[in-house]
């Protein structure tokens, strides 16, 4: 899948390296995620390793930016229930946020979700992440409801708010711009 700056594809294994440098060993990438940093590049061979079965049978990609061919950030998603998406993580390296990427991966994944026939899509961001909630309502969604969690790397509460965003037939997965 293809966006103006990305490529979403299946993660290979010699993008170890670059998701390492980028996303792995980055502690402000996995602050807001259910994931922890990491801690060497002997690990982040080992983490190419299952990412690639993961991706095998799941609607999940890596981040590619076309200008470098570099991978740069990971995406998901998932049927909750029929008809029913829901994005499963969209992560990028700090040195490719505050570039529209986010944006672009959002409207390619409701464009995806819609082509498959879903007619709902649900965006979750923790409440601390300004950006994320930011994004979330730039593409159209509107808040649906809070819940308090806790993160299993560390014991900390936080809150997780859901967005919802009704998809049609045809939908182009428009974001405002900003």
């Amino acid at each position: 899948m293809e966006t103006k700056d990305l490529i979403l594809g299946k993660a290979k294994y010699e993008d170890w390296k670059a998701m390492y440098r980028n996303v792995w060993s980055r502690p402000e990438t996995a602050e807001y995620m259910k994931w922890k940093v990491t801690p060497d590049e002997d690990a982040a061979r080992e983490r190419i390793k299952r990412t690639i079965t993961w991706q095998e049978s799941r609607d999940s990609w890596l981040v590619y930016e076309k200008s470098s061919g570099q991978a740069v950030g990971f995406a998901g998603v998932k049927e909750v229930r029929p008809h029913i998406y829901e994005e499963t993580g969209i992560a990028l390296g700090p040195e490719y946020v505050g570039k529209g990427y986010g944006k672009q991966i959002l409207k390619r994944l409701l464009e995806y979700c819609a082509s498959l026939g879903g007619e709902e899509f649900y965006y979750s961001a923790y409440a601390k992440n300004l950006p994320s909630k930011a994004l979330a309502l730039s593409c159209g969604f509107v808040y649906w409801h809070s819940e308090q969690k806790t993160d299993e790397r560390n014991g900390n509460l936080y809150v997780l708010e859901t967005y919802k965003k009704t998809l049609k037939p045809s939908e182009d997965g428009e974001c405002d711009a900003g």
